[in-house]
This record gives structure tokens, C-alpha cells and sequence, in this order.
């Protein structure tokens, strides 16, 4: 059975910033990209945010290049998901696509969060042309423009808010007549002047053309049928961390994020770390996961370390 120091499974920005940084402390890491080569990012296109790109960055470009990066320093990158654990005891068990086993010394886990989506084809069809689950990441491009999201609870009006401060005007579509947001939160959005709150309301289809997203025809609890005109179409119906392979050894909390110890990557297991969007339901951002994975490098190095001097 194969044996590596550490272990690091998913391929998004937390992974190989991981992977990078475990490369040059002579970890030998192995890193199976998972489901989604080069994580959520690949979904957008252009990143403007992201530190040393003053014009953006294809995200696909980004990711192949960290991707280069980690393997230049040494990382192998492999294709595969992972299928099985067993943290029970060191070292650590992991079968990759129900066949192969490998043993670890090290595990981190980066294994992110998928946005929620309606299901909609038509939301499918414009995903990356007006279509977005981050208002963070895309709203910059809206600017001065109409655009609604998708949602009632605190996420949907955080990204409300956010919207708000950029373009003209911000529809929010909410299926109930209430929000299921905390009040505080609620009484902003509705304080907000350019937000306007489409009650008892679901997203029947994204509408569009060749250019990208053009409106969305909404369905009202009373059997309404109306379009509205928007240039951005933002889902903020939250998030599921890609963690249940996980649950029956790690500490999650209520949401399935996998719990962290303080300002360390360290999970409940000794020697498994987490990075990234999998253990971070506020951010949610490739800078910071980038920057979880640099964590999860160095005290994976660190464990090792004092294994060896104990």
C-alpha cells in the first residue's frame, strides 16, 4: 500500500496553496484534485479579485497555473476522489475512487462547498454569464446595473446588501411572505432604498440571449406569472460543504462545516487539517482559501515534526 507524509484532498486554491507549500518543506505531498478540478472558481470567469492581477485573471488560467506551481516545487497531483476514510487511528486510511489505498501521515482536507442552486436549466445555462452564487466575487461587474438574488435568509440579504452598494437597482426574490433572516438583517435590506423585495415569489426561468442573462420570469403564490429585467441573476440560498465523507470522524458543526481549532487548521483528529470553503462559512473567498492553505502546510509540517522530537 502506498505511504505519503501528507495526504491533501481537493484541487481549488486551498489545496494547492497547500500542496505548494508542503512541496517545499520536503513533504512529498500527494493531492487528488477531486470531482471538481481546480474548485469552484473554474465555475466563474474572469477574477478581479485576487492579489497580483491588477486587470483579472482567467480563473481557469489561475487554477492551471497553481496547479504548475505546486507540481514544479514537486506535489504530485493526480486525478481522483476520494470514497472512504478511516481516521481512527495514524496512519490515516484513505481509498481514492472505491480502488485505490493509500496510508498518511498527514491529511488535509480541501475539499470546499458547492453553492445551492434552484435547478433551474435555464440558471444552468447562463451559470458564469449572469448566473452567480457569489455576489463578492461578481457583483464589481454590475456596477450601475439591476440584478436580483435569490433567497430569504441571512446569506441572501448580506448578499442584498452587498449588491446594493454597487448597482442601481436590486430585486430580492423571496418564496415566503417573511424573511428567514434575524431581524437585524431584514430590517437593513428593507431599509435599503434600492432594494426592493418580490414576497411569496419563485424563480419560474432565467431568462437571456447570446449576451448572457436579460431577466427572470417569477411565479407568485397567488399563480402571477411576471417578468422582471435584470442584468445579473445571484443565488444566495447557501452553501454545502463537501464534507460528509468526514462526519462520522471529524466535528462538524450544524451546518456540516468542518470545526476548526481556533486560529489553526487542526480539526478534532490529530493530524487531519482542514482548508478552505470546507471549514469556512463566512469568507468564502480564493484569497483566504489560498491562505487556509498555507495554515493547513505548516501545521501539518508542524505535527510531523513534533512526532518525530517526541
Amino acid at each position: 500500500m502506498e505511504r505519503t507524509k501528507c495526504l491533501i484532498l481537493g484541487g481549488g486554491p486551498a489545496g494547492f496553496t497547500a500542496a505548494i507549500y508542503a512541496a517545499r518543506a520536503n513533504l512529498s505531498p500527494i493531492v487528488y484534485e477531486g470531482i471538481q478540478p481546480g474548485g469552484q472558481l473554474t465555475t466563474t470567469t474572469i477574477v478581479e479579485n485576487f492579489p497580483g492581477f491588477p486587470d483579472g485573471v482567467d480563473a481557469n488560467t489561475l487554477m492551471d497555473n497553481m496547479r504548475e506551481q505546486a507540481r514544479h516545487f514537486g506535489a504530485d497531483v493526480r486525478s481522483g476522489t476520494a470514497t472512504a476514510v478511516e481516521l481512527g487511528q495514524r496512519p490515516f486510511r484513505v481509498t481514492i475512487d472505491a480502488r485505490t489505498e493509500l496510508e498518511a501521515e498527514t491529511l488535509i482536507i480541501a475539499t470546499g462547498a458547492q453553492a445551492r442552486y434552484l435547478g433551474l436549466p435555464s440558471e444552468e445555462k447562463f451559470r458564469g454569464a449572469g448566473v452567480s452564487a457569489c455576489a463578492t466575487c461578481d457583483g464589481f461587474f454590475y456596477r450601475k446595473r439591476t440584478v436580483a438574488v435569490v433567497g430569504g435568509g441571512d446569506t441572501a440579504c448580506e448578499e442584498a446588501l452587498y449588491l446594493a452598494s454597487l448597482a442601481k437597482k436590486v430585486y430580492m426574490i423571496v418564496r415566503r411572505d417573511v424573511f428567514r433572516a434575524s431581524k437585524i438583517m431584514g430590517d437593513k435590506v428593507l431599509a435599503t432604498p434600492n432594494i426592493e423585495v418580490l414576497w411569496n415569489c419563485n424563480t419560474q426561468e432565467v431568462l437571456g440571449d447570446a449576451m448572457g442573462v436579460t431577466g427572470a420570469r417569477l411565479l407568485r403564490k397567488d399563480g402571477t406569472v411576471f417578468d422582471i429585467a435584470i442584468d445579473g441573476f445571484f443565488l444566495g440560498i447557501g452553501h454545502t460543504p463537501a464534507s460528509a465523507l468526514f462526519a462520522p470522524w471529524l466535528q462538524l458543526d450544524e451546518n456540516g462545516y468542518i470545526v476548526t481549532n481556533g486560529k489553526t487548521s487542526a480539526t478534532s483528529v490529530p493530524g487531519v487539517f482542514a482548508a478552505g470553503d470546507v471549514q469556512d462559512p463566512r469568507y468564502r473567498q480564493a484569497v483566504t482559501a489560498a491562505a487556509s492553505g498555507c495554515m493547513a502546510a505548516r501545521d501539518a509540517e508542524k505535527f510531523l515534526l513534533e512526532q518525530v522530537n517526541s
